[in-house]
């Protein structure tokens, strides 16, 4: 395939996806979905479940399948643009997140993320034991114990990217209800790499590098907090001219970005989180908020929708193709919307949370999303699942994320109430994210 036939099918394929996705957006606005709902939706109905099925020949031109490597065709743009956006977006996200106002409830940020990660990693550790003997959901070369860890891990995730862009979209920055549900998303998410670190290293039977891994990502955080950003505060007035981020600031914190995104990536964790921290520790006030500005509205209009339209191309629902099939795939959902949202909701009711605000913390944290899929895509790249846990577990993805914006609509019928005196005017999240 020569370039020139690359540049061309690119072209077609982001046009494809950008249509369909606001096709999408506009039904998803009319049910009270935020973009980032549709865009996943949108992402599996452009795959063999839904285009695939109605137009095989087309969808196979548009999004080649590479039948030796069982993913998609390797000589294309599309994964390594939808890398891009993904790693740009979770810079923004730590670009917004503020850890001062995460202190402000940290009693109950920590309840809630160890009851969020303690519950239905045990759901997910049963179920897996359960399904590793009676079914073919893992691969052949998957033990036991590492199915355990795995499955373990995905029910435990929260989608911390999707979870800031509800909270964004829901108005929600600065009050309790969203300083809790993301100081123990994130919390939620370190963990669940972690655990996948794990799992990564005994499935390559080196748990030596499990334990580098974790060690590595550690003295990573140290040295953006303690060396790069204070760094950053003092060379701040060479960065900014005139009240703006210079054009040299802007490819300086990209550059940064990249680095920590390689660095992550390296160490066998994944970019994003690599990016996020990096996203982080950028200085407050003028480079933080010129960051956001100039990176944020096209990545989110132009690059994460390909992220979600890549993993839905790897999700093929008629896998799932008997009544037995469709019934694990109830119970992972179960498993997980109870293991999470339940957990989630008494953690904070036993931290004095009002049970309506309880509730709404359950609801957004059940949010798995973009984090969800990102795991996922790595255990069926990685060989750990088979193709019918993966399209299982993408729609307990899907669905989890679709319920948490009605059903907060639902407990939160004044969302007034959840916006306390205390709540501050510029937290940084409380804009709304384009798109």
């Amino acid at each position: 395939m020569t370039n020139a036939h690359l540049a061309f099918q690119f072209f077609v394929q982001l046009a494809v996806i950008l249509t369909f996705c606001r096709v999408v957006g506009l039904i998803a606005a009319r049910l009270g979905q935020p973009q980032v709902v549709a865009e996943m939706v949108a992402g599996v109905l452009l795959g063999p479940s839904l285009f695939g099925w109605v137009w095989p020949d087309a969808q196979h031109w548009l999004f080649p399948w590479d039948s030796s490597q069982h993913t998609r065709d390797t000589q294309s743009y599309l994964y390594p643009a939808s890398q891009l956006g993904l790693t740009l977006y979770m810079f923004v996200v730590g670009a917004e997140f503020h850890i001062d106002i995460v202190k402000r409830t940290m009693r109950s940020a920590v309840a809630v993320s160890l009851a969020g990660m303690v519950v239905p990693f045990l759901f997910g550790v049963g179920l897996a034991w359960f399904l590793f003997s009676r079914t073919a959901m893992f691969t052949a070369k998957t033990s036991l114990g590492e199915a355990m860890l795995f499955l373990g891990a995905a029910m435990c995730i929260t989608a911390f990217p999707v979870l800031a862009r509800i909270i964004q979209h829901k108005k929600l920055g600065g009050t309790t209800v969203g300083t809790v549900a993301l100081g123990a998303g994130a919390v939620n998410d370190a963990t669940a790499w972690c655990l996948l670190a794990i799992v990564l290293a005994s499935f390559e039977q080196n748990w030596n590098q499990a334990w580098l891994n974790i060690g590595a990502a550690a003295l990573y955080v140290a040295v953006v907090f303690f060396v790069v950003r204070p760094i950053l505060i003092r060379v701040k007035a060479s960065l900014v001219r005139q009240e703006s981020l210079t054009d040299t600031g802007l490819v300086v914190a990209l550059i940064l970005m990249l680095a920590g995104a390689w660095f992550t990536d390296l160490i066998g964790l994944h970019a994003v989180l690599g990016a996020f921290v990096m996203g982080a520790a950028m200085p407050r006030g003028v480079i933080a908020r010129d960051i956001i500005n100039r990176i944020q509205p096209l990545t989110v209009a132009l690059l994460l929708p390909l992220y979600f339209t890549y993993s839905g191309l790897q999700t093929k629902i008629g896998l799932l193709n008997s009544g037995f099939l469709w019934l694990i795939c109830g119970a992972v959902l179960a498993a997980a919307v109870v293991g999470k949202g339940a957990a989630c909701w008494l953690a904070a009711r036993a931290t004095g949370i009002p049970n309506r605000q309880a509730l709404s913390i359950g609801t957004l944290m059940n949010t798995r999303g973009l984090m969800e899929l990102i795991i996922i895509n790595i255990g069926l790249q990685r060989g750990i699942i088979s193709e019918g846990l993966f399209a299982s577990l993408v729609i307990m993805a899907v669905v989890t994320t679709l319920m948490a914006c009605p059903l907060f609509d639902w407990i939160a019928a004044d969302i007034s109430e959840f916006n306390p005196s205390e709540a501050e005017a510029d937290t940084g999240i409380e804009r709304e994210l384009v798109g």
